[in-house]
């Protein structure tokens, strides 16, 4: 026969009590505070509908708290261009070429190993009037860095190593290698005064020996381009090389511009 004694029944029914009080506790905890602190992701997009914006895996309304960016104006068929350049395998100065027929500004976003191994290239994206952005010194998992001064010595080595190949000031424009990130990635990136840059349309195009064919990259980047879209291309591809020029020009006959990031970061400030 079970015997209760006193203390043992004023502790059951404590355990019940706190049990019980847990559903309770719980509903009053922010869910968006409970995801938030848990954010440390690969930036991913979800296309509803093809020639309308794709919905990121972070909402504007949460990347404007750290001055990022993966989208322009959706009411204006305008086009942000941008490169990632880990390394140089001849591509680039098609790439160039077509972007100067055409007055397209771009930025790329390079890290050390391009700077060290292609000053000339960079030189000339400054002197084409295209902006260089930062991708970090040695392209690691950003999201793994959970340290400020590892995160700002990835971004402040490859901004000394542009000042010694260019002799200019870097632009503070910082793209996560692979899209990797987490919320203290953006803080940090927002506190050393740099904007972040995601992007709202792109293909697989960065494997240098599986690349796609012409109609492939044809069929993804005419079907899903949409007003305000920032453009993510590899510098590194044959087939982005191969068709940027006719790219560019059928892009301009359905009514498409090319603008600068500067255009989103003065948006942001202004309505900041």
């Amino acid at each position: 026969m079970l015997v209760i004694r006193g203390k043992h029944l004023l502790a059951a029914l404590c355990a019940v009590l706190l049990f019980s009080l847990i559903p309770v506790v719980y509903r009053f905890i922010p869910p968006a505070a409970v995801a938030v602190a848990a954010v440390n992701t690969s930036w991913g997009l979800s296309f509803q509908q093809e020639g309308a914006p794709p919905v990121g895996n972070a909402s504007q309304e949460f990347l404007d708290g750290y001055r990022a960016h993966y989208l322009g104006d959706t009411g204006k068929k305008r086009i942000y261009l941008t490169f990632d350049a880990g390394y140089e395998n001849g591509c680039t100065e098609a790439i160039l070429d077509a972007l100067k027929k055409h007055g397209a500004p771009a930025t790329f976003f390079v890290v050390g190993h391009y700077l060290e191994s292609s000053p000339e290239l960079v030189r000339r994206m400054l002197a084409d009037g295209h902006t260089v952005g930062n991708h970090t010194l040695s392209h690691p998992d950003m999201s793994a860095i959970s340290d400020r001064a590892s995160f700002q010595a990835e971004l402040e080595g490859l901004e000394s190593l542009f000042r010694e190949v260019t002799g200019c000031e870097p632009v503070k424009y910082y793209r996560p290698p692979q899209g990797k990130f987490s919320e203290q990635n953006l803080e940090y990136a927002k506190e050393l005064g740099y904007e972040t840059f995601f992007w709202s349309l792109a293909y697989v195009d960065w494997y240098a020996d599986q690349q796609p064919t012409r109609e492939e990259a044809m069929e993804k980047l005419l079907g899903r381009i949409h007003p305000g879209a920032i453009v993510l291309l590899h510098s590194t591809s044959r087939t982005n090389a191969g068709i940027l020029d006719e790219l560019l020009t059928r892009w301009e006959e359905m009514g498409y511009t090319f603008g600068a990031l500067s255009e989103l970061c003065s948006a942001t400030e202004t309505s900041a």
